[in-house]
């Protein structure tokens, strides 16, 4: 097997609040809206993030990013009004714990 692209995901009840959010999260909007109930970043070619609207399931996932600059990110959620607590140390590397707004656990780590 050959994998050629992630996605990871989260599920959120509501679609509205999660954009919000993950714009914030992202910088910039979502790039596709496959179907109804779902919003989609791409990453990079072969990664991305994907947002589903499934109120009984949401606030039960974890998604993890891994970036070149934890403190840029920090700055620019804190300067988008994202609340959080900083980089910490963790695993070999710094990381920043974020919740979305239906508990979503996301993880950014970067040096």
């Amino acid at each position: 097997m050959t994998v050629t692209r992630v996605l990871a995901q989260a599920t959120v009840a509501d679609l509205d609040r999660a954009e919000r959010w993950y714009t914030a999260l992202f910088g910039r909007g979502p790039d596709n809206r496959p179907m109804e109930g779902l919003l989609e970043w791409r990453l990079t070619d072969s990664a991305g993030v994907q947002v589903w609207r499934e109120p009984e399931r949401g606030g039960h996932s974890t998604v993890v990013l891994a970036v070149d600059d934890l403190d840029a990110v920090a700055a620019g959620l804190s300067a988008a009004g994202t609340a959080h607590d900083g980089p910490e140390p963790g695993g070999g590397a710094r990381l920043l714990r974020l919740a979305d707004p239906d508990g979503n656990r996301v993880v950014v780590t970067g040096p």
